[in-house]
């Protein structure tokens, strides 16, 4: 774990300039406030820089690998630098590749159709859904929670020594939780997978935005993480890592660009020639813009400095931890324990309280955006929240109405663009919900806990 710790006496850093930073919000009770944008483990708000650098490409858009034209061959090679861009700020090998795809979910759903037909995978129920659920042509073994992060890698040793030895296998895990931000111990599991013959690829949608992710370094086969959740734009992802199971597979999508040649046969059909490169699996016209945005992304973190990003969040993680501590109703949802090192992402229920109603009151009467529900990681919820991890439940509110018990938590997420303000109003508003109420009513509306408007709560 030490390989995620950034050092004690690092230097803190200022935020880092975001898209959004000013936007103001109306609350229900009157008046307007700045927007607290603390939802970043669903989509972080754009750098500056990211968009300053789009913005500044946009008069030369063309379609890249298409044409002779200076805008076309210009757009070209930005594409396939911000190949580069990405490989180095994963720390790819020599014969890695680096596939652009549209998110996490995409980039792990284009492993899953490369793996070998007989492969076995191995996927802990504490996964979020884009590594929980692709792997439906594969045969799965879903692992349960584990309580430590040793116990994590011993129960990956079990099921592994218990395989078919045989036959091809690959494990799938995250390097930091959507739902408890707690960090797993990625390179005790690469090397256990590998002492049992097996390839492990890592979900770094929540890691990579907070700390630095390197792949010779963690030694783990594949690397998938979503543009969007490192401070770029929509619509963008990476799948990087090792070339054989994907140069071998069918391409993800047929089209032009995956294919090299297409001829006519003498009988009618067509013959055609995949490429082996990258390219095998970026068949269409691809997002330049999203791609040239992740490559932004990756510069404008790397030059900040991971350490000095990761000691402030460190920081503010401390803060919204020991300021709901302090708060009796509240309970900090946790798989390894309080002293678990972990990014800028908190889960917690609140005693007496419907989840979605807290958070449509966080919003309506403070202008702090948090996410209340599932997070698309429901056996995991479930399991912290101590239900059956078959019980019913979706994402979103549930039927419960305001006050009632929901299976369902309230996540707090954080990183390089937020400001201290944002973490005091989140922690004040939280004391003041739990010891005086909210101000307002609140009703479900379509799925959502919402304010009745004009009907004030005292």
């Amino acid at each position: 774990m030490s390989v995620f710790t950034a050092a004690a006496d690092q230097s803190i850093c200022t935020p880092l300039p975001v898209l959004g930073k000013d936007v103001t919000v109306p609350l229900v009770t009157g008046g307007e406030v700045t927007y607290a944008a603390l939802d970043y483990a669903a989509s972080a708000p754009a750098l500056q820089r990211v968009w300053d650098d789009v913005a500044a490409y946009a008069p030369y858009y063309g379609s890249v690998h298409r044409g002779a034209g200076y805008l076309s061959q210009l757009s070209t090679d930005l594409f396939e630098s911000s190949r580069v861009t990405v490989a180095e700020f994963l720390g790819c090998r020599a014969d890695d590749q680096v596939i652009f795809t549209r998110s996490t979910t995409d980039s792990l759903n284009l492993l899953a159709a490369a793996v070998p037909a007989d492969c076995q995978v191995f996927v802990f129920e504490t996964e979020h859904h884009a590594s929980l659920l692709p792997w439906r042509d594969a045969r799965v073994t879903y692992l349960n929670a584990p309580r430590t992060p040793a116990q994590a890698v011993a129960t990956l040793e079990r099921a592994l020594a218990d395989r078919d030895p045989y036959g091809p296998a690959l494990v799938c895990v995250t390097g930091a939780s959507n739902v408890t931000g707690e960090l797993w111990p990625v390179k005790e599991l690469a090397a256990a997978a590998h002492a049992h013959g097996a390839r492990i690829v890592l979900d770094a949608a929540q890691l990579a935005p907070h700390h630095p992710v390197d792949i010779s370094e963690l030694d783990v086969d594949w690397v998938a993480f979503s543009g969007h959740k490192l401070y770029a734009p929509f619509g963008s992802g990476v799948l990087a890592g090792r070339s054989d199971w994907l140069r071998d597979a069918e391409p993800y999508l047929a089209g032009g660009g995956a294919s090299r040649k297409v001829a006519r046969r003498a009988d009618g059909g067509v013959d055609v020639e995949w490429h082996t490169t990258a390219a095998r699996h970026e068949a269409g016209s691809p997002n330049v813009i999203g791609v040239y945005s992740i490559a932004s992304a990756c510069k404008a973190l790397t030059e900040a400095g991971f350490d000095s990003l990761v000691a402030r969040e460190q920081q503010l993680v401390s803060e919204v931890r020991a300021g709901l501590a302090e708060v009796p109703e509240v309970k900090v949802l946790s798989l390894f324990g309080d002293d678990a090192p972990r990014v800028g992402v908190i889960s917690f229920v609140v005693e007496g309280w419907n989840s979605s109603h807290f958070a449509a009151a966080l919003s309506a009467e403070y202008g702090i955006g948090v996410r209340d529900g599932l997070f698309c990681a429901h056996p995991l919820v479930r399991t912290l929240l101590g239900s059956d991890p078959q019980d019913v439940g979706e994402c979103g509110a549930p039927e419960a109405e305001p006050g009632e018990r929901s299976l369902n938590a309230i996540r707090v997420s954080f990183g390089a663009g937020t400001p201290d303000e944002h973490i005091e109003r989140f922690v004040r508003a939280v004391k003041e919900l739990v010891s005086e109420g909210a101000q307002w009513k609140y009703r479900t509306e379509d799925g959502r806990c919402v304010p009745d408007r004009g009907t004030a709560q005292h």
